[in-house]
């Protein structure tokens, strides 16, 4: 819509944006660091906060990045995960058909995975996105899981991602038993106001516009509105483009960030 008035040459903001043009913060290439870490030594880690801080585009960005010679990513995402369908989505990522009840699938697993490291020399990394909404049977059977011959090693590099009350829920004492098993706790924080202009710069280099489109004042308004947050500043910046692009504006400044605001975003 506002992309050929602006001369553009993709989407801003678009989600299937190539991980290599992905901006990288220090709060990316921090937890990517911590994440590699984790692959590498086979770690149980937590990742966790607040909506719109960019956690699932941090994990396409790793999974990507990972050897494939080296590792096996298997990635789930499901508000409703049981312990059953956790078992059958990673055999069925890993060709198999998983047997019906969970203990026998649990040792299937085991099986699939202990010829994935002995023949294919591969190790696996598995990532729960939403862990925030799993519920405790399926967070106890996470610490099952991990108990492989005996403690004597880990089977897998275990990554659960979610909103920062994933990890309230793990301080109760309920879960003890799980947070001592967590090796990695890792936090998601906010773009401040230098990472938002230059998040923003690095979308519209991406996107290919040839000139700057929001004036410093402009960029200040959308970082005191979004707090930070990448999913905001891509609303905000995309709402903007929207309606601006509509009135013929070819650069977009703080009166009109409010405006937008103002009028459609509260």
């Amino acid at each position: 819509m506002y992309e050929s008035f602006y001369g553009m040459k993709a989407t801003l903001f678009a989600r299937d944006i190539p991980v290599s043009d992905l901006y990288p913060s220090s709060i990316l290439e921090e937890m990517i660091s911590r994440l590699r870490y984790a692959a590498e030594r086979q770690l149980f880690a937590v990742v966790t906060g607040d909506c719109g801080t960019g956690k699932t585009t941090m994990v396409r960005r790793f999974t990507k990045e990972l050897d494939a010679s080296r590792y096996k990513p298997l990635y789930l995402s499901d508000s409703k995960l049981t312990p059953r369908h956790f078992y059958k989505g990673l055999l069925e990522q890993l060709d198999c058909e998983s047997k019906f009840y969970r203990g026998d699938a649990k040792r299937q697993l085991h099986r699939e995975i202990e010829v994935m490291r002995g023949i294919h020399q591969l190790s696996p990394v598995v990532i729960v996105d939403e862990a925030h909404l799993l519920d405790k049977e399926m967070l106890e059977e996470v610490r099952f899981l991990l108990n492989f011959k005996m403690d004597a090693q880990s089977p897998m590099a275990l990554i659960l991602v979610g909103q920062s009350e994933l990890r309230d829920r793990l301080r109760l004492q309920s879960f003890t038993a799980i947070r001592q098993r967590i090796d990695l706790q890792c936090r998601v924080n906010y773009l401040d106001r230098s990472e938002t202009g230059a998040y923003m710069e690095r979308h519209l280099k991406y996107a290919g516009a040839g000139r700057d489109l929001f004036t410093e004042s402009a960029m200040d308004e959308i970082h005191a509105w979004s707090g930070g947050a990448a999913r905001l500043i891509n609303k905000a910046a995309a709402h903007c483009l929207i309606y601006e692009s509509s009135n013929g504006h070819r650069i977009i400044d703080d009166h009109m960030v409010r405006r937008v605001i103002e009028g459609e975003l509260e």
